[in-house]
């Protein structure tokens, strides 16, 4: 194996394996939210558990791994057979409505997701906090938006939500692109999000994650002025400032992302993505790695999209 190949690897696996864990120490933030208690909770938590977050990115990942395109039925029937198997990890109201629908009417995931909210769809963050896969699988496809907004439409139609995925896919897919042994240009990878995104509300936000940044600003004042809630601009631009806080540190982007309230497993699975696909497995605490649950075949799908 070439040290490009090795390096590619490794970046595939930090980033599914760093999604998984942001989710899992997430979550295990709710009830522990400071500092000391989670590394104390971690060390003594085994294994850390993922919930919907990583199961919907383990279907997308599988989906495209199996059909080697983004097929959005195939997508649709993944992600519904991994809910009936598991409908415990924590799915919000959104996903088993639309699979619903499908079992009922014999409707396309895709026309269900567009009748929710009165026929304007989900402006949630469910569509970005899976996406990572796509960001890794199409990292270099001329029409890299337009893959990402359909991967987000089997559940969420908003346009905003659809922009929050594509943006979220290209983070991961600029991780993957950059050296880590370079120091990262915050302003450039910002500014390609920029100019790569299509919506006013998630715009806005980046330049806000641009002027916190410029300011330094701690971590729960950037998450106060962003906003920490489920919905996507008030969730990914606070996940992409904590990556972007702390480049070269997974742990520190993500205590930035969790211990700073709001939805703490979404922003963990957002901001350990992009850290993982930029800093590699390596960069990742062994001991988290090798709690986490499910690991090898987390790690397997990662090789079968690098593959």
């Amino acid at each position: 194996m070439s040290e490009a190949e090795g390096s590619l690897r490794a970046k595939y696996l930090g980033c599914m394996v760093g999604s998984a864990l942001g989710d899992a120490i997430g979550e295990l933030a709710f009830q522990h939210p400071q500092e000391s208690r989670l590394r104390s909770i971690i060390e003594k938590t085994a294994p850390l558990r993922y919930t919907d977050d990583t199961a919907m990115a383990l279907g997308l990942a599988e989906s495209l791994a199996t059909k080697r395109s983004l097929d959005q039925e195939h997508l649709g029937r993944t992600f519904h057979r991994n809910y009936r198997q598991e409908p415990w990890r924590g799915y919000a109201a959104g996903p088993p409505t639309i699979f619903h629908m499908v079992e009922y009417s014999g409707i396309s995931y895709a026309e269900a997701a567009r009748r929710l909210f009165g026929g304007e769809g989900s402006f949630g963050n469910g569509a970005a906090m899976r996406v990572a896969p796509l960001g890794l699988f199409f990292h270099d496809a001329p029409d890299f938006y337009d893959q990402a907004a359909a991967s987000a439409a089997v559940t969420h139609a908003h346009p905003v939500a659809q922009d929050g995925a594509a943006v979220q896919a290209l983070a991961v897919a600029q991780g993957v692109k950059l050296a880590p042994s370079k120091p990262l240009a915050g302003d450039l990878f910002l500014q390609e999000l920029l100019r790569f995104s299509r919506t006013y509300e998630l715009q806005r936000k980046l330049r806000q994650v641009q002027s916190l940044l410029e300011n330094q600003a701690p971590c729960l004042e950037a998450a106060k002025a962003l906003g920490r809630s489920v919905t996507i601009y008030e969730s990914l631009p606070f996940a992409l400032y904590a990556f972007l806080k702390h480049p070269q540190s997974f742990m520190d982007c993500l205590f930035c992302a969790v211990l700073s309230g709001g939805d703490r497993d979404t922003l963990g699975a957002m901001a350990g993505a992009v850290s993982g696909a930029y800093l590699g497995i390596d960069a990742i605490p062994a001991p988290w790695r090798e709690k986490l649950e499910n690991r090898e075949p987390i790690e397997d799908l990662a090789l079968s999209l690098l593959r």
